[in-house]
């Protein structure tokens, strides 16, 4: 028996928000790799369009801002015309703007609650309807070890507490769907290259706090978020569920 079949995805469709780069779009390059249709979302078209390009037949692309309702109901309704299921939505998309909270305007805590939190429920809303009535789904949501503990010198109210909202919204949306077969969990990542750290690791001072601080003593590799995603998105994970999954280095543990 081949014991890693498990983790196919064959014929199975896939939304990813926020994969025109970084984790986004290496998280949705993971699902094709697995056998999946993966639709890609995200503002951005060229960038989106340059990564469907590489990706070849098993991706497509939607435009698509979470922060607008019916930019996410749109999506959702593609991905049911165009393929007539849904059976994995990975919620990625996020923004931070670090900031002293004594200077953080409301209107920007706002801002990065909307399309770190706010779209991750009304997009889980959207497809778990779909699922639901599918009687199965996973739903993969991106926290951040942020959501876990507070950092203080990266001072980020906005996005901790969005993160952190996100694990529990994980939690409460897996207890309430988990009998009728919707599964959802979440994965929370330390350091790993994206557009949101590319300042923390351009910088030879940001690289060695991280070094320091982590008990593994380096960054993640993206392809080390590969095994828990698929872990969560396949049958490898149908017992599994309300869980948040920390991909870290030991960050976390100490």
């Amino acid at each position: 028996m081949d014991s890693t079949s498990i983790f196919r995805l064959d014929a199975k469709v896939a939304i990813v928000t926020g994969a025109s780069s970084g984790i986004g779009a290496h998280l949705a390059e993971v699902l094709a790799g697995a056998g999946a249709q993966v639709v890609l979302a995200a503002r951005r078209k060229e960038k989106l369009d340059s990564i469907i390009e590489s990706m070849g037949a098993s991706a497509s692309g939607f435009q698509c801002d979470v922060t607008k309702d019916s930019d996410l109901q749109n999506l959702v309704e593609y991905t049911m015309n165009r393929f007539g299921k849904i059976d994995i939505c990975v919620n990625n998309a996020g923004i931070s703007d670090p900031a002293p909270a004594e200077k953080e305007s409301p209107q920007r805590f706002r801002a990065i609650m909307a399309v770190n939190l706010e779209s991750v429920f009304v997009l889980s809303q959207l497809v778990g309807r779909v699922m639901l009535e599918a009687g199965e789904g996973s739903i993969v949501n991106v926290s951040s070890i942020a959501g876990l503990l507070a950092s203080g010198q990266i001072p980020q109210a906005s996005y901790a507490a969005s993160k952190a909202a996100v694990v529990n919204l994980t939690r409460e949306l897996a207890a309430q769907w988990a009998r009728r077969g919707v599964r959802v969990n979440a994965i929370a990542p330390g350091w790993f290259p994206s557009e949101m750290t590319h300042d923390m690791f351009d910088d030879p001072r940001g690289q060695d706090f991280i070094r320091k601080r982590c008990p593994m003593g380096r960054t993640g590799e993206l392809s080390e978020l590969d095994g828990a995603l698929l872990l969560l998105a396949s049958g490898a994970g149908s017992y599994i569920t309300g869980e948040t999954i920390v991909i870290d280095g030991g960050w976390s543990i100490i």
